[in-house]
């Protein structure tokens, strides 16, 4: 298996969130499978034309989300990011929920915010 990522220059989106962004897809997609090995971050840097610091930048983001980990100096590897990102999920929500509610929202209120934000964040209608 190969690690195949375009970083699209002409973007107005940084180098690192693009290559953030596509590890992340392809970790949730099932098409970077659970264990599997990434490249090094020179090695990657490499091979996309990107500084090694973009690189470490993107990995760290990922490794704080859960999406890879790494394990010293055997490599970096893909997580089980759906366990990881079902709990941090349920811990941001926990976290919202005490908030709102030291802030006095009823439950209404709150899940009005949230769906707010869910709008602004996704920019759909729904």
């Amino acid at each position: 298996m190969t690690l195949s990522i375009d970083i699209d220059d002409a973007s107005g989106v940084a180098p690192f969130e693009q290559l953030r962004a596509r590890v992340a897809e392809l970790a949730r997609s099932g098409a970077l499978p659970v264990g599997y090995r990434l490249p090094t971050v020179r090695g990657l840097a490499d091979d996309l034309g990107l500084a090694p610091n973009t690189v470490a930048k993107a990995y760290r983001a990922l490794e704080a989300d859960g999406v890879i980990e790494t394990r010293g100096r055997n490599g970096t590897f893909v997580a089980a990011a759906a366990d990881a990102a079902a709990r941090e999920l349920a811990r941001a929500a926990a976290a919202f929920a005490e908030r709102a509610h030291r802030l006095g929202a009823d439950p209404e209120a709150a899940g009005a915010a949230v769906r707010d934000a869910l709008r602004a964040v996704h920019g759909t209608g729904s």
